[in-house]
């Protein structure tokens, strides 16, 4: 008998069985469908014992301490600082697009004077989004956006997305604003880093508790009428949950080419994008990341596509307007069962969440509707 089932070995459904578990003493039984536990930021060694991280690139970055604290409880911290290039012209810029990246795509005096534009109406520091950018009407900062756009955003979001980013919430093209500053990490976030030895290892000393055990390669309905248990908690895609009852929500999945290659490093920073050539988005270096050393590398190359029911893998659920109206009805649908089920993380509440943010979601989960706090 468990007091709970959790379908999925993410970060929502082990930071939740972590705590029901230590926290409360109750049995937990976790259903992942796949062979292995930590969702998409699983990571593993391939056949050259180089530490790959399978379904893309995951660096933890936050600025709520106890977050980075939680996780660290179950890991010592790499210290990383993410740094992502842009192929632009022939010319590899930093990521977000900053003073930096002005400097290196203009003749100077023209540079220094869109600098010095850029400073004067937003103040060094500032962080702004594309399309805020684009509502200057005329002028050099004008230029300046609509280049931007062209060159960085568009053909990237495009292939990301695989609509135009127009249709696309503007949240989206937010959580990479054009940075006035020389700050060359994509993240500026107070906490960053990567865990020590991987992340399967810290799910794996995550949910190493008595009071857990876990189910690989299982359906959750597969022993729904087997096992015994009071509540679920659920963080798959809700519309598969309620069997697609108001239609199909769309999501994006994702394709990667891992080559390996005979030297130390190939690429001059973790992540390389590629807004407007070939048709993948993204390069990224593991041992970058890692911190790892060997005398090998491996690059995974990421190319979107659409999500396909049972043959790929649902990786972001697309934000528009007209998904979240779909979503609000299955959200109405998992109301009715609060009392029994509890939906959490980004399939399952239909968000674009960071790892920090399904983290917070969980605890709070936990604190507000599983303790009552």
């Amino acid at each position: 008998m468990f007091d709970y089932l959790i379908t999925g070995a993410g970060f929502a459904g082990c930071v939740l069985a972590e705590r029901i578990a230590t926290q409360l003493d109750k049995r937990v039984l976790i259903v992942e469908k796949r062979n292995h536990i930590g969702g998409n930021a699983y990571d593993y060694y391939d056949e050259n014992g180089i530490l790959i991280h399978k379904y893309g690139p995951h660096i933890f970055h936050t600025n709520a301490r106890r977050l980075w604290d939680y996780i660290g409880n179950f890991t010592r911290w790499e210290m990383y600082q993410h740094n992502v290039a842009a192929s632009i012209e022939g010319k590899e810029i930093p990521l977000p697009f900053n003073l930096n990246s002005i400097s290196k795509l203009f003749p100077q005096r023209f540079a220094e004077k869109l600098e010095d534009l850029l400073i004067g109406q937003y103040g060094y520091g500032a962080k702004i989004p594309i399309l805020t950018l684009q509502n200057q009407t005329s002028g050099d900062l004008k230029f300046l956006a609509d280049f931007i756009y062209k060159n960085v955003f568009y053909g990237y979001t495009a292939k990301q997305w695989g609509v135009e980013p127009d249709q696309i919430d503007a949240s989206v093209t937010a959580r990479v604003p054009v940075f006035v500053s020389r700050d060359n990490r994509y993240f500026q976030d107070e906490w960053q880093g990567i865990p020590s030895g991987g992340y399967t290892r810290m799910f794996e000393r995550m949910i190493n508790h008595r009071n857990i055990q876990i189910l690989l390669n299982a359906d959750y309905r597969s022993v729904l009428e087997l096992i015994p248990f009071n509540k679920i908690i659920y963080t798959g895609p809700i519309d598969a949950y309620f069997d697609y009852m108001h239609g199909e929500l769309p999501y994006r999945s994702l394709r990667f080419e891992l080559e390996t290659a005979e030297a130390e490093y190939v690429l001059p920073c973790g992540t390389v994008n590629y807004p407007n050539d070939y048709a993948l988005t993204r390069r990224t270096e593991f041992k970058r990341l890692t911190g790892q050393k060997h005398a090998k590398t491996t690059i995974a190359a990421e190319y979107p596509e659409p999500y396909r029911r049972g043959e790929n893998e649902p990786y972001y659920p697309i934000p528009q307007p007209k998904n979240a109206e779909l979503y609000r009805k299955y959200e109405l649908e998992a109301e009715k069962i609060a009392g029994s089920t509890h939906f959490v993380g980004r399939l399952a509440n239909y968000r674009y969440y960071n790892m920090d943010q399904v983290i917070a979601k969980a605890l709070t989960v936990f604190e507000k509707d599983i303790c009552g706090k």
